[in-house]
């Protein structure tokens, strides 16, 4: 059975909601595979949001693995941010000890699903693990509110979503799977108009974020975003798609792919719900 690492700090809905997805993609047989374990960055009684994440992980029945990232800070003294990617030894330490607990799990494939450390280069090296980014492959880089900023100032006629392999280089490691949708003709095109020699600043001054366009995009791009990670892992455990020992990505018989594309999957499975 193909075996998920999955890695979350379980701070919100948005972590239980991937969670139960997965889940539940498992229970009904939809997808082939098991959960090797759950680790969590914090542990019980530091968040409330947490805490259910934690029990639910329980009632699941699934291995659970629960190390405090802000314990372990604190215990230690270390520092706060890292500049231009340069760790400190504590936080090294940090990741040799999560895998250190998670030695005995054998996973095929990891997940980070509502994680939010940035995975060291040790741990990067040790495990095949994949990443959500909002945004098609080429696309903005950043977080899925400046993807689509750049989105309305470049006038874009497409988007989409990926996952891509988790290296030390943030969010530069190469593509896995991705999914495309356009964002130009109906229901967009009026929407377009609207902004129409307008500048990204004079919508954000004006509207913000509750800008019709900027909401429709979202719209469209996360109700993708669940369905790409659970088509993603399908892909994965069916031998469709795969990642060598030396970290490229590839197909069934091996050949080097610049992701595999999902799209059409995709959209059968998000159909008319947008």
């Amino acid at each position: 059975m193909y075996r998920l690492g999955w890695f979350s700090t379980g701070r919100g809905k948005g972590s239980r909601g991937l969670l139960k997805a997965m889940h539940d993609s498992i229970a009904s047989g939809e997808t082939a595979a098991e959960f090797a374990f759950v680790f969590c960055s914090r542990e019980r009684g530091e968040t409330e949001q947490t805490d259910i994440f934690l029990q639910m992980v329980e009632d699941y029945r699934i291995p659970l693995v629960a190390f405090s990232y802000q314990k372990y800070k604190a215990k230690v003294g270390g520092s706060g941010g890292i500049p231009d990617e340069i760790w400190p030894l504590w936080r090294l330490d940090y990741d040799r000890e999560v895998m250190a607990r998670l030695h005995d799990f054998k996973p095929d494939l990891c997940v980070l699903a509502g994680y939010m450390l940035i995975v060291g280069p040790e741990m990067c090296r040790k495990y095949d693990m994949l990443n959500l980014h909002p945004a098609a492959p080429g696309g903005p880089a950043g977080t899925w509110q400046e993807v689509i900023w750049k989105l309305i100032e470049t006038g874009a006629e497409s988007t989409g979503a990926m996952m891509h392999l988790v290296t030390p280089e943030l969010d530069k490691g190469p593509v896995v799977s991705y999914c495309t949708f356009p964002i130009r003709g109906e229901p967009f095109d009026r929407h377009w108009l609207e902004v129409k020699g307008k500048s990204t600043a004079q919508i954000k001054r004006e509207q913000g974020e509750e800008n019709a366009l900027f909401q429709l995009i979202r719209q469209h791009g996360v109700v993708r975003e669940l369905p790409l990670i659970i088509t993603t892992i399908q892909a994965f455990s069916q031998g469709r798609v795969k990642i060598t020992p030396d970290k490229r990505v590839v197909d069934a018989q091996g050949r080097p792919i610049k992701g595999y594309d999902l799209s059409q999957e995709i959209d059968e499975v998000v159909g008319g719900s947008v």
